[in-house]
């Protein structure tokens, strides 16, 4: 143990500690090179009494190979592969190569990950150490910070390691958010203490304080200068100091202990350096393969710079970089040369390839063609940056300028599909400047309005979009289509923060789209129907609309092509008051994404759906299908998802709002998302309402009408009549209304016209305000929106008791009451409860549900057990493994005072 690690060796055992007991949990350790990071693995490891250890490591040159350091994590523990669900078996065998499929997201090799962990910590506790994680290959980077954050009730311990000072690879951003020890220098006291254990002979006190202070209390730096301090130095201390790096300092120390060993030893470790599996059978055949006899590594094993068994291993990651960074580039291409040779092309043919092409000197189509087929069974795999990597090289050595444009054009695609934007960027520059043919150069241009989309969501992307798109038309008609639809999207989502071609122009210019080349699919009736709505009018598009969103219904299918547009299409859904088109979209939309492990997808669809559970009035549901969300946007840092607000708005939390209102409207201007900023002031407007807050309500729910009349205005029209007319503002109720009744007549759903005649309502007086509020709750009755008629209850409940008809106001608020507070949409709820007391009635008091005790993760869990999931079936829905479902429903039982899953069923869980 190193002096002045106590603390950080306590952290490490109550973490071992809490994992034999079953509570899980995860540590990153970060801190500079030297410090004593990998140190506190070994400590782990050597105190970790009881558990199975399993470990992997981050290495540079591997960062192009996805789920590399995943599969060499796992590797040990694939016999319990088959206790998986038939998915989870399929995403973690495509992943590692030992099957053909379709590519499987990162989140589901995840959630398979986390399944296979658990299911390896059943027979006795499982420590996963992680070293370098900063140069682990994003996907593997991804799994790793997913499985973390979710494991809970497992025997898991998992530690990671974090390097400062490394460039900001993406792998490294990932972890953020969890547990974190920091190491930081050692104490002067203890930094003595350990220089004087270090050196064994008399040391000068001008020597000492140099060495002290350029190591800044790292240990190995302290250790590595205190080895190679030169006698006379030791005496008298007369050399100069440098500002180098504590880091490059100890990479050049153990360069200079490489740098003695014989000529053979410092060729065996640069071969063992440039190979990142540590196969010591390899090292041998490579050294074979140069005429080096296999005990040329002993002089650098009794050095201490490494050690041979099954596997090769340093004795700290930077004598690794250091032997590798220190060769001749002529020496670096001759040991992958070897390594090259000595991988077995049937069993490695990726690896092979990347080697040879290290070797690689100048340009060699051959090289290049292996690294494109590699590329293609890596794309397979779900590996889009190790696609991308072997493309991006496979152009660096392909010799024709026409094929290594096409080569880098495709690098390009990979390196934005898997979010390297920046790197993209780049290659896409390469891409532009060989003679590409029209297609390709159309392809190009598309590409840059994507990245630009995703670097800045520039205004200027929609304009992009739809020349590309023009370009298209002529020589590739279905991408064309595809491209306008993609422009539309991108000009709805600017939305009026947009300063570019706007949505309007942009419907207008795709109305020149080319016709579909057979039977119009789901897609291309949503851009016609989205061109009519834009170009003609709300109602005009109505009936294209049905159309496209009834195609969707009927023939959604689980290819990518019959996907495409779904986001859109729930989106028309919600515009046309469809709520139960909309129910069924976005249902069949998460089991899609379910299905196919698609991450980014599966978190906009549950994403959608949780603002149709808050309408329906399941906001225990939505809250779960939020907290959901947060985990995925969590795991893949992507900005969070705005629907949050819309949760809040209806339980009726106003100073939560409030600042989540600031926080989303601050980053979507700042990112250019005017439908984002639309959503939080529509939502604002039903807090507000729901406050009796009329005035700001009107102001919330004008600014979204008046700035949107795509996305949300339909929804915030009803909010706007209702606060105006509270407010004392009758003219602007009636423009609203106008609206609003414009398209509840085109729409004509039960849901529209109930919303159009509550508010219609509103403005009247008489007996036909009576008659409009009874059609309003027979309309809304026959709509999935308990909200909505809860809310209409409430309405006229008020009406009735401002009538002076106090007994049949009592009777409509004790139902919106009741209604309202059951859901949990507080807000209004509270607002009835004040309208009855004013009528006569004390409210009655929620009678206490069994179910009430449950948190809203564990009524996510029952209702699934109660339905008659199984542990497992529960776990892989929720991302969890089945020991934590096991745990909860132990939690559930007690809570409820039951002893079974048959007497779940009985339980009331509404």
């Amino acid at each position: 143990m190193i002096r002045g690690r106590q603390a950080e060796y306590v952290a490490v055992q109550r973490l071992l500690t809490r994992a034999r007991g079953g509570d899980s949990g995860a540590l990153v350790v970060r801190g500079e090179a030297g410090i004593g990071k990998t140190e506190l693995l070994r400590h782990a490891r050597a105190t970790a009494s009881g558990f199975r250890v399993v470990n992997t490591a981050g290495v540079e040159s591997e960062i192009g190979f996805a789920f590399a350091g995943l599969h060499q994590l796992c590797a040990p523990l694939m016999d319990r592969l088959a206790a998986l669900p038939e998915p989870q078996q399929a995403a973690l065998t495509v992943a590692f190569g030992q099957r053909p499929g379709e590519a499987p997201d990162p989140f589901l090799v995840g959630v398979a990950t986390l399944g296979l962990l658990a299911e390896a910590a059943e027979d006795e506790p499982l420590l996963c150490l992680v070293d370098d994680a900063h140069w682990l290959d994003l996907v593997s980077a991804q799994v790793f910070a997913f499985v973390a954050r979710r494991v809970q009730a497992e025997r898991l311990a998992l530690v990671f390691v974090l390097r400062d000072q490394v460039p900001a690879f993406e792998a490294a951003k990932v972890f953020a958010g969890l547990t974190e020890l920091r190491l930081d220098g050692l104490t002067d006291a203890d930094a003595r203490a350990l220089l004087d254990s270090a050196v064994h002979a008399p040391l000068d006190d001008r020597v000492r304080e140099r060495i002290l202070a350029e190591a800044r209390g790292n240990p190995l730096a302290l250790l590595e200068l205190s080895r190679h301090a030169a006698p006379a130095r030791l005496a008298g201390g007369f050399g100069m100091p440098d500002a180098r790096s504590v880091p490059g300092r100890i990479e050049e120390s153990f360069q200079r202990r490489a740098a003695g060993l014989p000529a053979s030893a410092q060729t065996m470790m640069l071969i063992a350096a440039a190979d990142p599996v540590g196969d010591a059978a390899l090292l041998w055949r490579a050294a074979e393969h140069l005429g080096i006899d296999a005990d040329a590594i002993a002089p650098a094993e009794a050095a201490g710079l490494l050690e041979v068994g099954a596997t090769v291993r340093f004795s700290h990651p930077l004598v690794r970089s250091a032997v590798y960074r220190a060769a001749e580039p002529a020496e670096r291409r001759r040991a992958h040369g070897a390594l090259a040779e000595a991988t077995d092309e049937r069993a490695d043919p990726d690896r092979r390839a990347w080697h040879r092409a290290r070797a690689a000197l100048g340009t060699d189509e051959t090289v290049a063609l292996e690294l494109e087929r590699s590329a293609g069974r890596a794309g397979a795999r779900g590996g889009l940056g190790a696609a991308a990597a072997f493309l991006e090289r496979a152009a660096a050595l392909t010799p024709d300028p026409a094929d290594r444009a096409y080569r880098a054009l495709s690098a390009a695609q990979a390196k934005h599909e898997a979010g390297a934007s920046d790197a993209a960027f780049e290659l896409l520059t390469v891409a532009v400047t060989g003679p590409l043919d029209g297609l390709h150069r159309a392809r190009a241009e598309r590409l840059r309005a994507q990245i630009e989309f995703a670097r800045t969501r520039s205004s200027d992307v929609p304009g992009m979009l739809l020349d590309a798109a023009k370009t298209l038309a002529p020589l590739d008609p279905a991408q064309s289509r595809d491209t306008y639809l993609q422009a539309l999207e991108a000009a709805i989502h600017a939305g009026p923060l947009g300063h570019g071609r706007g949505v309007v122009e942009v419907a207008e210019a795709a109305r020149d789209a080319p016709p579909p080349a057979g039977p119009p699919s789901p897609a291309d009736l949503l851009l016609d129907g989205l061109v009519t709505r834009f170009t003609r009018g709300y109602e005009a598009s109505v009936p294209g609309l049905r159309r496209a969103l009834q195609a969707y219904r009927d023939h959604l299918g689980t290819d990518d092509a019959s996907r495409r547009g779904l986001w859109a299409a729930c989106r028309a859904a919600y515009m046309l008051w469809d709520d139960e088109t909309l129910y069924g979209l976005t249902t069949r939309f998460i089991r899609l994404a379910r299905d196919a492990g698609a991450l980014s997808t599966l978190a906009t669809a549950l994403n959608f759906h949780s603002t149709v559970l808050v309408q329906i009035g399941d906001l225990a549901q939505a809250a779960g299908l939020v907290a959901d969300v947060a985990a995925i946007s969590q795991s893949t840092g992507a900005p969070p998802l705005p629907h949050d607000i819309v949760l809040r708005a209806y339980v009726g939390r106003r100073a939560e709002a409030v600042e989540l209102f600031d926080v989303m409207v601050q980053e979507a201007t700042r990112r250019g998302e005017g439908t984002v900023v639309t959503l939080a002031n529509s939502s604002m407007s039903v807090l507000y309402n729901g406050l009796s807050d009329y005035r700001a309500a009107l102001q919330a729910a004008s600014v979204t009408c008046d700035a949107d009349e795509l996305t949300h205005s339909s929804a915030a029209l009803p909010e706007l009549v209702e606060a105006a007319v509270r407010a004392g503002e009758p003219s602007r109720a009636a423009a609203a209304l106008e609206r609003l009744s414009s398209c509840a007549r085109a729409s004509c759903t039960p849901l529209a016209l109930g919303v159009e005649a509550r508010s219609r309502a509103l403005t009247t007086t008489g007996s036909a305000a009576e008659d409009l509020y009874r059609e309003a709750i027979d309309h809304l009755s026959r709509c999935r929106y308990g909200t909505f008629l809860g809310r209409a209850h409430l309405l006229y409940g008020e009406w009735l008791r401002r009538e002076g008809r106090r007994q049949d106001a009592r009777e409509q608020l004790r139902t919106a009451y009741e209604m309202l507070s059951g859901m949990g949409v507080e807000a209004f709820a509270g607002r009835a409860a004040r309208e009855l007391r004013a009528a006569g009635e004390q409210p009655r008091k929620r009678v206490a549900q069994p179910a009430d005790a449950l948190t809203p993760q564990e009524l996510r869990i029952a209702r699934l057990v109660a339905a008659g999931a199984t542990s497992r079936e529960v776990a892989a829905q929720l991302f969890l493994s089945p020991r934590t479902i096991d745990a909860h429903l132990r939690n559930i039982f007690g809570k409820l005072g039951i002893a079974s899953r048959r007497e779940l069923r009985s339980v009331r869980l509404s």
